[in-house]
């Protein structure tokens, strides 16, 4: 268990825990800031300089980036030159504190640095080691660099897209980076609950893209499934060239009926009412298998209203429904509003800015802001006076 800490986390579900996050860019920082949001005293280890996605643009002041204000929420930064005298047993001294040590340096550097999870439990045998990187450690990809768009490819998500539109695009977000971060976040806790039963740490391991393949196979493993496979992977439905959004009278809708009920009260109301019985749309592995006649389908009978009587139909037979929205509307909404999932606050020296909400309710035990971003090193002799070590300068 570790020890020589004061309790500096806020009041979330996480509070009396100490992460020591020594990470860069999305993946892990995106971690990092969820156990922040749910309580937990987040150290924040990074050079001098501080992490690249500090000056990502636009800044007011160096170092304080747009990303970072909300990746860096409720974090306290350490500045450490690991390659300069001392700066190893730093961080050593800090981790022996921890709870959670949660990285995204590739493992030949870490170990470059003595810092693999041998050495690092050597100091605290409770600890939950958490590296997550492009590929296993244990492969011949160990060290091969990856970002978000290697991970894509190597995932199949971009050949997924190729099938629908026949350019092997990549999903507009870091969507793997932060997938990889929520699972990193899943994998923390339920080391920490195995640490809290047995008193034993562990180390862990997130390798993007052996995540993100199994993510993308759940639904598109599909036929090859069976062995031997009864047809190719990939699911029909999303694979349709045809699934989109419907264009209305005045606007476009994603409108999805799912269930066979739904699809009966949908060709009722568009006058279609013996759609429901034609063979290609009979059941959902039907309608599945004949995705593309349905949409197009959907696409001729939507444009003869408007996107209002759409979703007054659809609310009144249970149908989801809804319309298409920009980001900025998405964030604009009442729903978004009051739900606080976009908030306006003042940080110490940035001024105002926009704070991504915390998407989970907890009664009891509320998670949200209690830390704006720090500056570069802004805790670095207050985290050391409070665990007693001095680093060298």
């Amino acid at each position: 268990m570790s020890t020589g800490r004061q309790e500096t986390s806020g009041v979330g579900p996480l509070n009396g825990v100490r992460v020591v996050e020594l990470a860069s860019v999305i993946m892990a920082p995106y971690a990092a800031q969820q156990l922040g949001d749910l309580g937990a005293d987040v150290i924040k280890v990074e050079p001098p300089a501080g992490d690249m996605t500090r000056h990502y643009p636009p800044t007011r002041n160096p170092g304080m980036g747009v990303a970072a204000l909300n990746l860096n929420r409720n974090k306290r930064s350490v500045a450490i030159d690991l390659k300069a005298p001392g700066g190893r047993e730093a961080l050593l001294a800090l981790i022996a504190t921890a709870d959670v040590f949660i990285t995204n340096v590739r493992p030949p550097a870490l170990r470059r640095l003595g810092l693999g999870y041998q050495e690092v439990a050597a100091v605290n045998s409770g600890l939950v080691y958490l590296n997550a990187q492009g590929y296993r450690s244990d492969s011949e990809l160990g060290g091969r660099a990856a970002y978000d768009d290697i991970v894509q490819a190597a995932s199949g998500l971009v050949w997924l897209n190729e099938q629908v539109s026949g350019v092997p695009y990549f999903v507009p977000t870091v969507l793997a980076d932060k997938i990889c971060g929520l699972v990193i976040v899943q994998s923390v806790l339920a080391a920490l609950h195995h640490r809290d039963r047995t008193g034993q740490g562990q180390h862990v391991e997130v390798p993007m893209a052996d995540t993100m393949l199994a993510f993308n196979l759940v639904e598109h493993l599909a036929a090859a499934t069976l062995d031997p496979p009864e047809g190719p992977m990939g699911y029909p439905r999303a694979l349709s060239a045809k699934r989109r959004a419907a264009r209305t009278a005045d606007g476009w809708m994603c409108i999805l009926p799912h269930s066979d009920h739904n699809w009966r009260d949908f060709f009722g109301f568009v006058g279609r009412p013996e759609l429901a019985d034609d063979p290609r749309f009979r059941s959902l592995s039907d309608r599945d298998h004949n995705a593309d006649e349905l949409y197009t389908l959907l696409g001729e009978f939507t444009p003869r209203r408007t996107s209002a009587a759409w979703q007054e139909f659809c609310d009144s037979a249970s149908i989801p429904a809804g319309p298409v929205l920009s980001l900025e509307e998405a964030a604009a909404t009442d729903y978004a509003v009051e739900g606080g999932l976009v908030q306006a606050v003042e940080h110490p020296t940035e001024g105002g800015y926009r704070l991504i909400g915390q998407p989970v309710r907890f009664l009891a035990t509320p998670a949200g802001l209690h830390r704006h971003c720090p500056q570069i090193g802004e805790h670095t002799e207050e985290v050391f006076a409070e665990i007693g070590h001095r680093p060298c300068a």
